[in-house]
Formats: structure tokens, C-alpha cells, sequence
């Protein structure tokens, strides 16, 4: 296993270029600092791992329903949540090189870490990191909005929409995967920490006095996620929030931190953030935001746990997870040892050769499978060649097409982890994977 964490990040961000997971935005004009494309195989991954959420959060249960909220939102919304007032981050600037700094993300406060000079920085200032744009054809006349920093927002203003149609009660969650935006002071990290990013978050109502008793369930639950999806126990770990850290809207907060080579880092926090959200638009808006229990009568202003997850980062995470090293026969084999179930290809299927005869047979078994499972189809280059390709991406399984296969009417199917083949025939093919991917 690869053990070295300093080269862990360069190796994963140059597979992530070379075979085209994650790419520098707008690259031929010199790139876009902090944006990022996912390529054919990285919107892949991305996709699993924003499904097997959806699944975990939606899918799978009866208390929680979808929703997809508008990514532009009018000031009212963010001056009511606290965000205009209070989601800003310290800035300070190096009087000597000009670089700015998160005076709060500083080892040494007094001390440039761009130029090393020492005493040179300014005052902090706060920095608010929401963006804002004109809603209209006339800059002068339009009206004035906002990029979302978050979706909880809108979960929280259609509550009341949601609990009417869906006809669910407390205990009940709101889920929703989207796009988020961030103006942030110091992006990097890969994709780590960039300015536009997709969320994966719910909002789950609860009676006031079984907060408590939810929080700790969630906490549980989203660190069991990731520990299923093939994250080692000991690169993740649950982090409560000291009574300094938490955010204004907070009662308790823990974050799901994993392992990177640069340290303990966020994926997810999953947060308590009492009633203060529906309280305040409920004033803000003069809207009713709160339950009624026809059983005794009583009305209340739900609680609510929040699990909000970062779906870039997550993707980020299972990347580094599963890099791995090993020498083959005199030669180092990289493997991504991706849970299938979040594996951008689940089959890759390769004729030997490029010869007519084993084209067509190849491309059968390829519309075989296809309706099952997202495949790969690659007729390059030696078969060994390949193998290795696919290794490199996560694969789990190839299937072969040889000149055997016009006889006998079988193909070999090779696993990545161990790189054992087997010969099944076509017609049991299906059957065959199915148990072993066992999605």
C-alpha cells in the first residue's frame, strides 16, 4: 500500500489529469484559478458517489423526500439566515508580496507563509464570502441577488410547502444535492477547497425534546457511510465542535474528517441547528413555519439536524483511499480499489485483438452488459496494457474476447484486486458478475 501521504496528493492529482477524472477549468486560456472540469471518467465517479447518497438518505428511507432548490436566491433570505452578517472568514494581506491569508488558517499569526517575512501582515478584516450578481436586463434598475453559499436555505423555505404535499410529520427529512458557491479568501488543495462545488445535505425535523437523540443518530449514521463505501476506520474520525467553533445557528456540531496527505481535514459536519432557521424566516416573511400535531392539539417550531456532506470532497476522499502501488512481476501495477458500487466503470470489456473477427463478438457481450451496468469498451494497444489502464481507473472487473471465444463461446473475466481469471461462458455471463459486483 502506498504509505508516503507527501506523494500521495501529486500522484493522485496526476492520474486525476492523465486519465480524465478531474481537469483545470478553461486550461487553454491559462486555466481559472479554483475551477475545475470532471472529465468522462470523473463525472462518472462523481455521479456514483451523489447516487449512493441519494440512495443511503432517500431511497432507502420513508422519512425522507427530495427536493431541488432554485440556486438564486433574493437578499431577504440571507439577510434573515445571518449569512450577510456573519459568513465571513478573517482576511489578512502581506504588506510585502501581497499575498492574503485566512488569518484563522495561520500557524504563525505573525508571519507571511507566502514570502516568510515576519511582522508584515495587516489587521484582519473580515470578508464576507457570498457572491453577488444583478437579476435583470438594466444594471442600474436590476435587482440584487445572490449565489447560494449553501442549500440549506431552501429547504428551510419550503418547509412548509413540503410538509403539505409530502404528508409526512416529524420526525421527516428534506434532502437535496446541488451546486454551492463560496467566494473563498485562499482555495487549493486540488478540489478540495474551490469557490464552486456541489453539496450533498438534508434537513431532518425533529420534536425539540428528541434532538439530542436524532444528532447522535446522524453522527453515527454519516460516519458509517463513508466507513461502507471502503474508507479505512483510520483515515476517518468524528470531531465535535468545541463551544468556540460553532456556528451561530449551532447547538452542537461534529465533523466527519478525513485522513489527506496534508492532514485531518473536513468531508462533513453534521450539526444541530436548533430552531433558529425556521424561527427566523418564519418572523422575517410572516409565514407560519411550524407543526401542527392533530393528536394533542400542540404546535411547535421543529428542530433540526443537518448532515451536510461535500460530494467534490467525498469523490476527493475515495480517490485517496483506493490509490495503491504494488509490484507485479518486476513492474509497479496502480490500482484505484474503488467499492464497486462507486467505481466509474463497473466492466470493461476488450477484445484481444482488432481483428474483424472478434469485433463483433465484442461488441455483443458489450450490449450484453450495458443494460446492467456502466462499461467501458477499449480495443487499443496489448491486452496487458489495458488491464492496467482500467486498474488505474477503478475497473473492478474486464472481460476478455479471444479467438477461444469463437470455438467455445466463453469469455475470461479478470478481477482488478487480484487480478485472477476465470472463463464463463456468454450465457451465464450476466449471472456470473452480477453476484460478484453485487450492486
Amino acid at each position: 500500500m502506498v504509505t508516503n501521504d507527501e506523494t500521495l496528493f501529486e500522484k493522485v492529482v496526476n492520474l486525476s489529469k492523465r486519465r480524465g477524472f478531474i481537469f483545470q477549468s478553461a486550461e487553454i486560456y491559462g486555466g481559472f484559478r479554483s475551477t475545475y472540469d470532471y472529465g468522462p471518467i470523473g463525472v462518472q465517479l462523481l455521479r456514483n458517489v451523489k447516487d449512493q447518497w441519494w440512495r443511503t438518505m432517500v431511497q432507502l428511507r420513508q422519512d425522507v423526500v427530495g427536493l431541488d432548490a432554485s440556486i438564486l436566491s433574493p437578499p431577504a433570505i440571507w439577510e434573515t439566515s445571518g449569512h450577510l452578517q456573519n459568513f465571513s472568514d478573517p482576511l489578512v494581506d502581506c504588506k510585502e508580496c501581497g499575498a492574503r491569508h485566512r488569518e484563522d488558517k495561520l500557524e504563525d499569526p505573525t508571519t507571511c507563509p507566502s514570502c516568510g517575512e515576519s511582522s508584515c501582515l495587516t489587521e484582519a478584516r473580515e470578508f464576507n464570502l457570498m457572491f453577488r450578481t444583478q437579476a435583470g436586463p438594466v444594471v442600474d434598475t436590476s435587482a440584487e441577488v445572490y449565489l447560494r453559499p449553501e442549500t440549506a436555505q431552501g429547504m428551510f423555505i419550503n418547509f412548509a410547502n413540503v410538509l403539505n404535499t409530502s404528508r409526512k410529520k416529524p420526525p421527516f427529512g428534506i434532502a437535496q444535492i446541488g451546486k454551492s458557491f463560496r467566494n473563498e479568501i485562499t482555495p487549493g488543495n486540488f478540489v478540495f477547497r474551490t469557490r464552486e462545488f456541489e453539496q450533498m445535505e438534508m434537513e431532518y425535523f425533529v420534536p425539540p425534546e428528541e434532538a439530542d437523540e436524532w444528532y447522535r443518530y446522524w453522527c453515527g449514521e454519516r460516519h458509517n457511510w463513508y466507513l461502507n463505501l471502503g474508507i479505512p476506520d483510520n483515515k476517518i474520525r468524528l470531531r465535535e465542535h468545541a463551544e468556540d467553533e460553532l456556528s451561530h445557528y449551532s447547538s452542537a456540531t461534529a465533523d466527519i474528517e478525513f485522513l489527506f496527505p496534508w492532514g485531518w481535514d473536513e468531508l462533513e459536519g453534521i450539526a444541530n441547528r436548533t430552531d433558529y432557521d425556521l424561527k427566523k424566516h418564519a418572523e422575517a416573511s410572516g409565514s407560519r413555519l411550524e407543526y401542527h400535531d392533530a393528536n394533542n392539539e400542540e404546535r411547535y417550531t421543529p428542530y433540526v439536524i443537518e448532515p451536510a456532506a461535500g460530494a467534490t470532497r467525498a469523490a476527493m476522499a475515495f480517490l485517496m483511499a483506493a490509490y495503491d502501488e504494488e509490484e507485479v512481476n518486476d513492474d509497479m501495477r496502480t490500482v484505484l480499489r474503488l467499492d464497486p458500487r462507486i467505481a466509474p466503470y463497473k466492466i470493461a470489456v476488450l477484445p484481444l485483438s482488432k481483428k474483424p473477427e472478434l469485433i463483433e463478438p465484442s461488441q455483443e457481450v458489450l450490449g450484453l452488459l450495458q443494460p446492467h451496468w456502466m462499461c467501458d469498451y477499449d480495443q487499443t494497444q496489448a491486452i496487458g496494457r489495458r488491464y492496467r489502464r482500467q486498474d488505474e481507473i477503478g475497473t473492478p472487473y474486464c472481460v476478455t474476447i479471444d479467438f477461444d471465444t469463437l470455438d467455445d463461446q466463453a469469455v475470461t473475466v479478470r478481477e482488478r484486486d487480484t487480478m485472477t481469471q476465470e472463463r464463463i461462458p456468454i450465457v451465464g455471463l450476466v449471472e456470473h458478475l452480477s453476484d460478484r459486483l453485487n450492486l
